[in-house]
């Protein structure tokens, strides 16, 4: 609880859209005073380099906030930095640094991450691309207090949201940022007026959500359908799966849909009708939005107009991919 009922002098860490959003409703919020905003230093992107900021330095920036990039934490980097801005709290999302000792222990109110799961389950770098692409029916929001591990802390409270079949991760993605903002404009109402609850997480049921690889990215038509469906939307919109046409080309594939079964080997395209139909290992796919090697995204229909496939194809098949 903050003397006298202030509003919570909070620097914020994070980098990609996601922490963004939830910067944004901070900065709206009557409970919090955002005295500074962390984010990783600026990357060259795309076909042309160019030098981009992160969204949250664009955020900051945007709304007269200090913003600090540091190219490491390591030895006491930031130490000067952080006793300069003084926070009571410290609130991470999607940073992608470890903090280290002296800055989880500076702020009195502790330091807290808004992580995309609903922990213990999915902690670590890719919760959301893991969770569709299990297949899971919900998701959510984890308000927590840091340690040193890797999202080991203390639970202070998750917010829920339902999982479609057919929804992305770039769908989920964007209602778990908003869900992100929303928890922690909580977490400051809260600590500005009382005390955070806190529940140690349990030990059964704690998974991990890997980087995704390349290896992650393949297609393997000879799982089932839903599998395969629910790789397909796990990566899309990125880093996005894969396949290989007959020539060896790569076709991404965004979006899917699950049909029924063939008796064709898996990976054979048995039907150009309404997008690319796809046997599997139990069921199809019917692949119905592409990024051919080189081009841009288009519907499969474009894609089957250009001739790009024909019934027949085997997909995959190419093993120097």
């Amino acid at each position: 609880m903050t003397a006298d009922g202030r509003a919570v002098r909070v620097l914020f860490m994070g980098t990609p859209d996601i922490a963004a959003e939830c910067l944004r409703q901070l900065i709206a919020s009557p409970d919090a005073e955002i005295v500074g905003a962390v984010t990783r230093p600026d990357r060259q992107k795309g076909r042309g380099m160019k030098t981009l900021p992160p969204p949250v330095k664009i955020v900051a920036e945007e709304n007269g906030i200090p913003v600090f990039q540091p190219a490491t934490l390591k030895d006491g980097a930031f130490e000067d930095e952080l006793a300069e801005v003084d926070p009571e709290m410290i609130i991470v999302a999607a940073y992608g640094m470890i903090l280290p000792p002296y800055v989880l222990n500076y702020p009195p109110l502790g330091c807290v991450n808004a992580h995309a799961s609903l922990l213990p389950k999915y902690r670590g770098a890719a919760p959301i691309n893991r969770a569709v692409m299990n297949g899971e029916t919900k998701t959510g929001v984890t308000a927590m207090f840091m340690d040193e591990g890797l999202d080991t802390g203390d639970v202070i409270f998750s917010l829920e949201t339902p999982v479609g079949e057919n929804e992305t991760a770039g769908d989920v993605h964007d209602r778990l940022a908003s869900l992100a903002g929303e928890a922690m404009r909580r977490v400051v109402k809260t600590a500005r007026h009382g005390t955070l609850p806190r529940t140690p997480q349990p030990a059964e049921g704690a998974t991990y959500a890997a980087k995704i690889t390349k290896e992650d990215q393949k297609i393997d038509f000879s799982s089932p359908a839903g599998t395969v469906h629910n790789v397909i939307r796990g990566l899309s919109p990125y880093p996005g799966a894969f396949t290989s046409l007959p020539g060896g080309k790569l076709l991404k594939v965004t979006a899917s849909r699950v049909a029924d079964g063939s008796a064709a080997p898996p990976g054979t395209v048995t039907s150009l009708s309404g997008g690319i139909t796809v046997a599997c290992g139990g069921g199809s796919v019917i692949l119905t939005e592409v990024i051919p090697e080189g081009r841009s995204k288009m519907d499969a229909e474009a894609f089957i107009r250009g001739r790009g496939v024909a019934e027949g194809d085997v997909l995959g098949a190419d093993p120097a991919r």
